[in-house]
């Protein structure tokens, strides 16, 4: 019996850029299947203070259009082993922007318990949701900004 080595992919995949893509495409290189976690509108709030600008149902769409993604599911709880439980992977895959951290060592210890790989991939430095969302604020609030033309 061929065995099928299923990595998940979690994020809340909001304003969908190119450190996304990335992500995913090297996810996908390191798998034969690939899921992608679209975190909830709700566990985003809880997680960055606010809640994503693209609704969960469209970011679940994008992300599942992505060529490089077998599946999308929707992440609804913090605890990512309950997760594990619900989708059954053998590599998740997190940015390495949480390797060494407490977030990070938690989650490499509760996934070494279940035989699961934990791979960090590099950061996208130069461009994330956080960034473009502060860049929409700054123009939105520029005088005459939402007027037409």
């Amino acid at each position: 019996m061929v065995q099928h080595r299923v990595g998940y992919a979690p994020g809340v995949y909001d304003l969908f850029h190119v450190g996304h893509l990335n992500i995913l495409r090297h996810a996908r290189s390191q798998c034969d299947y690939l899921v992608a976690g679209v975190v909830s509108d709700e566990m985003a709030a809880l997680a960055k203070g606010h809640k994503p600008v693209i609704p969960l149902p469209e970011r679940l769409e994008i992300v599942r259009s992505v060529r490089y993604v077998d599946a999308a599911f929707v992440e609804t709880v913090p605890d990512k082993v309950e997760t594990w439980q619900q989708v059954r992977f053998d590599v998740i895959f997190k940015g390495d922007d949480w390797r060494g951290t407490e977030k990070g060592e938690r989650l490499e210890r509760d996934f070494a318990e279940v035989g699961v790989e934990v791979v960090y991939f590099p950061y996208t430095v130069h461009t994330s949701s956080t960034q473009l969302r502060r860049a929409l604020d700054v123009l939105v609030s520029r005088p005459g900004a939402l007027s037409a033309p």
